[in-house]
C-alpha cells in the first residue's frame, strides 16, 4: 500500500513533465515586419511589396502593417548585397524578387553574390512582359516597331526597369530575334531603377519605347500616357487586360513571363522561414489575392519553399544559357 501511495505521489509531476515535453515550442511570431523593394517607387518590386504587405495585414498574418523600404541600385544588386552582408540573420524581413533578379544572378551581375546566399520563399504570381510606346506615338504594332529597329537599330531606344542584360532587356532581344533582327548588340537599351522612372523618360521623349510587365503598365495606360503594342503572353489575358494584343497574334512567337515572389535572408531561422512560406501561401490562396491578381493582370504561379527554390535555380540556369547565346556573357 505504501508502494502504491509513493507511485501516486510521483505520478502527477511525471504527467506534467510529459505534457510539457510533448507541447511544441511556441511558433515563430514576427516583430516589426519589413519588405525591401529593390527599386524606386512605382515599379513592379514596389507594387509586389505593398500589395502583399497589405494582404498580409488584412488577413491578420502579421502584427500591424508591413514597412516597405525602397532601395534602388544595380538592378536589385544594392538590396541583395545589403541583405547578404548586413541583414543575413533577420527573421522579420522579406525582399521582393522576380525574373529580373534571376537574370542578374544568372549573369553574375551581383558581384560576389550567388542565389544560394539567400532563402527563396515563394512566388505570388507572374506578370507577362509587354512593349509599349507613348500614347501619341505613330507606331501601332510590335512588328512595325521592330521593322524600324531592323532598318536602323540606333533609331529606337528602349527603356526598362532592369539593368543592361536584365529581364526587361532580354524580353526585347527575344522579340527582336524572332523578328529576324541579327544585330542584337546594335540595339539601344537604357536601364533605369524601376518601371516608373523608365516611363517618365519615355514621356519626356528621351527614349522611344518602354519594356516592362503588364501590371506596372496598367496605371499609365489608364491615365492615357502610354500605348501597349503587345503583351508577351501565349494568349490574350482575361478581363480588362484582354484589350491588349499579344505578340503571337501579330506573328511574333514570343512569350515572356516575369514571376514575382520573395527571398529572405540566408541565415533566417527555419521557424521564421517556415512562417513566411506558410503565410505567403495563405496570401496566394486567399480571395483577396485572387482579386489583386485579376486587377493587375497577373497569371497564376503557385510555388513555395523547396519547389520555388528549384524553380529559381532552373530560371537562373536558363537565363544564363540565353545570355551566352546573345553574347551578353561569355
Amino acid at each position: 500500500m505504501k508502494q502504491l501511495t509513493s507511485l501516486a505521489r510521483w505520478a502527477a509531476p511525471l504527467a506534467l513533465f510529459a505534457a510539457a515535453a510533448s507541447t511544441p515550442a511556441l511558433a515563430f511570431q514576427p516583430g516589426n515586419t519589413e519588405c525591401i523593394a529593390p527599386a524606386g517607387a512605382g515599379g513592379g518590386w514596389d507594387m509586389t511589396c505593398r500589395m502583399v504587405g497589405k494582404t498580409l495585414q488584412d488577413l491578420k498574418l502579421i502584427p500591424g502593417s508591413m514597412q516597405v523600404i525602397n532601395k534602388p541600385g544595380g538592378g536589385g544588386g544594392a538590396a541583395y548585397a545589403e541583405v547578404v552582408a548586413k541583414r543575413s540573420a533577420e527573421n522579420s524581413l522579406i525582399i521582393a524578387a522576380s525574373t529580373a533578379t534571376a537574370s542578374r544572378l544568372g549573369q553574375n551581375a551581383y558581384p560576389g553574390n550567388t542565389m544560394d546566399q539567400v532563402r527563396w520563399v515563394a512566388a505570388v504570381g507572374a506578370d507577362y512582359g509587354m512593349v509599349a510606346v507613348s500614347a501619341d506615338s505613330p507606331i501601332k504594332t510590335l512588328p512595325e516597331l521592330m521593322a524600324k529597329v531592323k532598318a536602323d537599330p540606333s533609331s529606337v531606344a528602349f527603356a526598362g526597369g532592369s539593368a543592361v542584360g536584365g529581364w526587361d532587356h532580354l524580353k526585347v532581344l527575344m522579340a527582336a530575334k524572332n523578328s529576324g533582327i541579327t544585330n542584337l548588340r546594335g540595339m539601344k537599351y537604357v536601364a533605369f531603377d524601376g518601371g516608373g522612372e523608365a516611363v517618365t523618360q519615355l514621356l519626356a521623349g528621351k527614349v522611344q519605347a518602354f519594356t516592362g510587365d503588364i501590371s506596372e503598365a496598367k496605371g499609365f495606360v489608364d491615365a492615357g500616357k502610354i500605348k501597349v503594342l503587345a503583351v508577351l503572353a501565349p494568349e490574350r489575358l482575361s478581363g480588362e487586360f484582354g484589350k491588349f494584343p499579344t505578340a503571337k497574334e501579330q506573328g511574333l512567337d514570343v512569350v515572356g513571363a516575369n514571376w514575382r515572389g520573395f527571398y529572405a535572408p540566408g541565415k533566417m531561422s527555419d521557424e521564421a522561414y517556415n512562417f513566411w512560406v506558410k503565410s505567403l501561401g495563405t496570401v496566394y490562396d486567399s480571395k483577396e489575392w485572387k482579386s489583386v491578381m485579376a486587377n493587375q493582370g497577373m497569371a497564376p504561379l503557385n510555388l513555395r519553399g523547396e519547389a520555388f527554390q528549384k524553380y529559381v535555380r532552373d530560371s537562373v540556369n536558363e537565363i544564363q544559357a540565353l545570355s551566352r547565346e546573345i553574347g551578353i556573357i561569355k
